[in-house]
């Protein structure tokens, strides 16, 4: 839908930003929630606004959001790499606080204006191929974006047929918050070799994901987690 407004939170890099230059390219309005705008980015854009938050810490200003929104996405994420028995319980308070704690706390804050869209409304969330696919050193990621998957079933329900809900689950992607585990030619080829299609995501991939789910396209589509991970989640090749 164009010139519709829209909430990117966690909009100011990586796949957030993909998102906000593509949405801003077709006309439409978005507001970046994030704790920081960089150089270059999304504010820069034509009908793009920048409120800063740290919806971890506290709770989203209503009365900056636009009266009626047409569709939210979550973006921010960690990746906490670490053998089970290094991870306190701290850790897995962090990942809990920023995956799923505060897309709750963004989902409340625009749920009004998401209620009053013209066009049913869409809100999508991001999981990862790791709570479906066993790995290894996963186990604080893992498990919040575990929640975060039972979020969206949950809300689904609830929400519908006004609202629709969906995640994505993506594999290893190139962003800012990839960087230690892609840092050398080595760390890349290895990633890509792990990957049924042989190559890591790019910001684009997932980006164009969460497009097609706010769209009018994917109106029959709610309470789903779409897997844009290379295959990795689903497919093993053999030599």
């Amino acid at each position: 839908m164009s010139d519709t407004d829209y909430v990117i939170v966690g909009g100011s890099s990586g796949i957030g930003l993909e998102i906000v230059q593509r949405l801003a390219d077709r006309g439409d309005r978005v507001l970046v929630v994030s704790r920081s705008v960089e150089n270059g980015s999304a504010s820069q854009l034509p009908g793009v606004r920048h409120l800063n938050a740290d919806v971890t810490q506290s709770e989203i200003d209503r009365s900056q959001l636009p009266e009626s929104i047409g569709g939210m996405v979550y973006c921010p994420g960690s990746i906490r790499l670490r053998p089970f028995h290094r991870l306190t319980p701290d850790d897995f308070l962090s990942d809990w606080k920023i995956n799923f704690l505060g897309a709750v706390q963004s989902i409340q804050a625009c749920l009004p204006a998401l209620k009053k869209s013209d066009f049913p409304a869409s809100i999508v969330l991001f999981s990862t191929v790791a709570v479906g696919t066993g790995m290894p050193f996963h186990a604080s990621i893992a498990s919040a974006k575990g929640a975060v998957e039972g979020l969206v079933r949950s809300l689904a329900a609830e929400l519908a047929p006004r609202i629709r809900v969906n995640a994505i689950a993506p594999s290893l992607t190139d962003t800012r918050l990839a960087h230690s585990l892609l840092a050398d030619d080595g760390k890349r080829k290895a990633a890509a070799q792990r990957h049924p299609l042989k190559r890591t995501g790019l910001p684009a991939d997932s980006a164009a994901a969460a497009i097609f789910l706010m769209d009018g396209a994917a109106s029959w589509i709610t309470g789903q987690v779409l897997a844009v991970d290379g295959g990795m989640g689903s497919v093993r090749t053999f030599k």
